[in-house]
């Protein structure tokens, strides 16, 4: 085959989640937006449904529209981007429970589906989305009497354990809701690995689902395995790829492999990043390009069928030091030409 193969383990995503899910003696949903972070809305949520997930959450409609269809009803899907407009016939056909972010949005489905359950997002900080304290004590009272399914915030710095954001936020959330007898949700990956004090009713892991920081006992989940195409010998002096940026500086030989910053493998990891030969590590040669990349194996010994990027040596956080990003980056631009292989689930 000309293109790479992308193995994802649901089952490693399954044990994931249930890892999570016993550390917390509350629900555990499951963050599902971004086509499940790269890995496919249908496949991986199918799985987790299978596994005990019965709340999900999505970023817009559309993605919760189709996470319904591929689920059917039952499960809660709960919609981060809350009530948009033009969004009340999807959220009524398909039965999403919108978190609602402002007075407008609360107007608008209060209006427009007067019958349909909707959540309540604050802004306990991070001033992103959500209603802030001032807000939110002018419209509590009315929002409380059309009886909320939950209310929730997110944390900013959950991923890092000391930072003084963490408990500043708690308490914020804390005076906002302290008083009301409606499940809460402020805990992400991060923040269930941080203390129970930010557990609540209900937790919801993203990252860690899919094998990513700070979850750092999490089982890996993709593997990226790609072929390679030619390979040539080089004399010392002769270079690589655009901008001549590799210059082999003795008699080289260069595997050029089928892949590039078309399938989300970022240009800028190529300096720092190695692809595995078996268990070889062989390192970018030039740069990365739309469609294909230069490795070196002079020391190699053989010409190789494939590489890993994604597996056993090299994971996700791997790749995002590499290129100065994070691991929710490298799954969200895994590319769609990869054939996709599933195991388990």
């Amino acid at each position: 085959m000309s293109t790479a193969i992308l193995t994802i383990d649901l089952d490693a995503i399954v044990a994931n989640w249930r890892t999570l899910d016993a550390m917390t003696e509350g629900e555990t949903a499951a963050v599902v937006k971004a086509d499940a972070y790269g890995l496919g809305l249908t496949r991986v949520a199918r799985a987790l449904a299978r596994a005990g997930a019965r709340s999900f959450f999505v970023a817009v409609a559309e993605e919760g529209a189709a996470l319904r269809e591929a689920l059917g009803p039952g499960p809660t899907i709960y919609v981060f981007s809350g009530h948009m407009r033009g969004d009340a016939d999807m959220i009524g056909d398909m039965d999403l429970v919108p978190m609602i972010n402002s007075l407008d949005q609360l107007i608008r489905h209060v209006e427009a589906l007067p019958d349909q359950p909707f959540g309540i997002q604050l802004d306990s900080g991070m001033n992103r989305l959500g209603m802030e304290p001032g807000e939110w004590a002018a419209v509590r009272q009315i929002a409380m009497a059309q009886k909320p399914r939950l209310i929730m915030s997110h944390l900013a710095c959950a991923d890092e354990p000391d930072h003084a954001m963490n408990p500043q936020q708690l308490a914020a959330f804390l005076e906002m809701t302290d008083d009301i007898d409606v499940p809460r949700s402020f805990a992400n990956t991060g923040a269930i690995l941080l203390d129970e004090a930010y557990h609540f009713d209900l937790s919801r892991p993203g990252i860690g689902v899919y094998g990513g920081r700070p979850f750092v006992d999490a089982r890996p989940v993709v593997t990226l395995d790609i072929p390679v195409i030619q390979c040539r010998d080089l004399t010392a002096g002769e270079t690589v790829g655009y901008g001549n940026s590799f210059t082999a500086a003795r008699d080289t030989r260069i595997a050029t492999i089928s892949g590039g910053y078309a399938d989300g493998i970022i240009r800028a990891m190529g300096p720092k990043t190695v692809l595995w030969a078996e268990d070889t590590p062989c390192p970018v040669a030039g740069r990365i390009s739309m469609d294909l990349i230069g490795v070196d194996i002079t020391d190699l010994g053989y010409d190789p069928k494939t590489f890993e990027l994604l597996g056993r040596h090299q994971c996700i956080d791997t790749l995002a030091d590499n290129a100065g990003t994070i691991g929710y980056e490298i799954l969200t631009s895994l590319g769609a030409r990869y054939m996709r292989r599933y195991l388990g689930g």
